[in-house]
């Protein structure tokens, strides 16, 4: 028979109303009575019944997450802390991928508005902000998540990525690169503010691109950005003024650009120098080590989570709520130009 919140109270002397505030993280239970009963409770081996706490609260307990790419190591760390922090007051994470396809993010999108979701974090594939009127209308809170909509107010979370591009650029000036090239992302928020910063700091230094130094690997950046990386810098090496440094949009991209140079018997960093972005858990293990940008993965994770449990306690409207995560350079062999 499964243990009832009742067998829990009557066990330790409590009542039903404390158990219950225990179990719901409620803060004005005492440190000891919480011990107590979550002591009381993982011996007893108590599973909560959800389909009766949701008709008590009104909510699901649930969050929905949508990210265009599980394969690709920034999105599944960000998965993994979230799940991991929503866990801890109780709640389940639904996580859908959309595969870069606007049409099944929508699809996905629906099914997890269906099930009632607490709160949907969409890192979203989508061109237009018309989705997510309908998800407001359905009265569940969201937060983009990575990547934004100029002009469009919403709760978000994300790195600063115009502070990506300047911290990669601005290193690969200071080890001496001169004619410096971007690999830039698709049409997506992440891709235009790093191009804001790789021209910002470019500028600082009283230098342009070069005609033809900024290359685009067209409509998908993530785990197979390889071929657009390596498809992007054999154009770059084809130009009359060949690059002596290359910001990559992001490590996968990278990759791609480090193989094009090998392969066309140039030596990194000495002929050219290489910045990527994510700090994927590898870099240090390649064949030249990758410079990188650091998003923060992690605390992208965790804060997406605070604001997604805020949320679910409280959906009330209020003023969206934006936080950018500041980047941090890891430098390795891959630029280390300057003696």
């Amino acid at each position: 028979m499964a243990v009832r919140l009742k067998d829990i109270a009557q066990d330790l002397g409590l009542s039903v109303v404390t158990v219950s505030k225990v179990l719901r993280d409620h803060p004005d239970i005492g440190e000891e009575t919480r011990k107590r009963v979550l002591k009381r409770a993982k011996e007893l081996n108590y599973q909560p019944n959800l389909a009766a706490r949701s008709l008590i609260t009104g909510r699901t307990w649930t969050i929905g997450l949508v990210v265009p790419d599980l394969l690709h190591p920034f999105f599944a760390q960000i998965a993994k802390e979230l799940s991991a922090e929503v866990r801890k007051k109780g709640y389940s994470l639904f996580i859908s991928s959309s595969d870069e396809d606007p049409a099944l993010e929508q699809q996905e999108i629906a099914q997890l508005v269906a099930r009632r979701v607490d709160v949907l974090v969409i890192a979203s594939s989508q061109w237009t902000v018309e989705g997510f009127r309908r998800i407001e209308e359905e009265n569940i809170p969201y937060i983009l998540l990575d990547r934004q909509f100029a002009g469009f107010e919403s709760n978000f979370v994300g790195v600063d990525d115009r502070a990506v591009g300047l911290l990669a650029t601005r290193h690969l000036i200071e080890q001496g690169c001169r004619r410096i090239a971007h690999v830039r992302g698709p049409e997506i928020s992440t891709a235009v503010g790093r191009l804001e910063g790789y021209r910002q700091a470019l500028a600082g230094a009283q230098m342009t691109p070069l005609p033809g130094h900024i290359v685009s690997i067209g409509t998908s950046g993530d785990h197979r950005g390889e071929r657009g990386g390596y498809e992007a810098t054999v154009k770059l090496l084809s130009s009359p003024q060949r690059p002596d440094g290359i910001f990559c949009f992001n490590d996968p991209v990278a990759l791609g650009a480090m193989r094009a140079l090998l392969d066309a018997g140039l030596r990194i960093p000495e002929d050219v120098a290489v910045v990527g972005c994510g700090n994927l858990s590898y870099s240090d293990f390649l064949r030249v080590p990758l410079s990188s940008v650091d998003q923060g993965s992690k605390k992208i994770g965790k804060a997406a989570a605070a604001m997604a449990l805020k949320l679910a306690h409280n959906k009330t409207a209020r003023r969206p709520k934006k936080e950018l995560i500041p980047p941090h350079l890891v430098v390795r062999a891959s630029s280390l130009r300057a003696s």
